[in-house]
């Protein structure tokens, strides 16, 4: 998090020969604009190409498994991977199979961690410290990476999170970790300093829909009338938004929306990130004379 606003505050073109010379793999098993365009971005920021290949397009469609896929990525010299995969296990499964970082793009249901990072950051942006503050996050919890990677970095700094939803939506067993469980919208708002919605995830659902779509804007919707019992509270929405259903456009397009800048958050997030990965030890400028000063 700090080396991020470390970048932010020396300006995203100042680390454009960082990387130089140096190559990632994007290995994309699912679809992503944010994900996918957001680390393409922050890679040719600092200076490293991106390789990108979508599973529609690569051997998988012969057959290929993810292990093959990526122990040829290796032996071409790429030298990190960073893979969206619809198994929650699968970025730990291939990272145990390779020689390089392999970072977390995107996993299932599971989890999302550099979303979480700059939802955590466009937070503390809005609101200071975590400690104490309260985080709605209202929606389909049950088949969000990112309603777990958040619950998981903003208790770690001090938060409470309340999962608002149907039942059939937020699981009961949430609560045996220390989050606040409710099916009512108002419960869930009131105290809050900020809300995300999540989309109803129809990819992820079965024949057996859990909650309509219907049912989902009409209990969890966000629109104007709901917000202004709420005066001071935030809204964030990690995307992709369904307009008219979690948020109305005039939501979504508010002063209190930081969806913008969770988006601008994810290059810093990102740009540190992969700067880690890469072992690049001055990522950010003057790091190195800091270091050599406490020596």
């Amino acid at each position: 998090m700090d080396r991020a606003r470390a970048i932010r505050s020396s300006g995203l073109n100042s680390h454009s020969r960082l990387a130089e010379g140096r190559q990632a793999a994007l290995l994309f098993y699912e679809n992503s604009t944010r994900t996918r365009m957001s680390f393409e971005s922050a890679l040719g920021r600092i200076g490293a190409r991106a390789l990108v290949l979508t599973e529609a397009t690569s051997s998988a469609t012969k057959g290929e498994s993810l292990r093959d896929a990526g122990r040829n990525l290796e032996a071409m010299g790429i030298e990190l991977i960073v893979l969206r995969h619809p198994d929650p296990d699968s970025s730990e499964y291939l990272a145990s199979q390779l020689q390089i970082p392999v970072v977390n793009g995107g996993a299932g249901a599971g989890e999302h961690p550099t979303q979480g990072l700059y939802d955590i950051l466009t937070l503390e942006d809005a609101l200071g410290s975590l400690e104490g503050k309260r985080i709605a996050i209202v929606g389909d919890i049950a088949h969000s990476r990112v309603a777990r990677s958040n619950f998981f970095g903003l208790t770690r700094l001090g938060a409470r999170v309340v999962f608002c939803g149907p039942p059939t939506l937020v699981p009961a067993a949430w609560r045996e970790l220390g989050a606040e469980v409710t099916d009512d919208l108002d419960q869930a708002l009131c105290g809050s300093h900020a809300v995300m919605a999540l989309r109803l995830q129809g990819e992820r659902l079965g024949p057996d829909t859990p909650a309509s779509p219907g049912e989902m804007r009409a209990r969890y919707g966000l629109d104007p009338a709901i917000l202004s019992k709420y005066p001071e509270l935030f809204v964030l929405h990690p995307g992709p938004i369904m307009r008219g259903m979690e948020l109305s456009h005039e939501v979504a397009d508010s002063e209190r929306s930081l969806i913008m800048k969770q988006v601008q958050s994810g290059i810093f997030v990102r740009m540190a990130v992969l700067e880690e990965c890469f072992g690049l030890a001055a990522a950010v400028p003057g790091e190195s004379r800091r270091r050599e000063a406490v020596r």
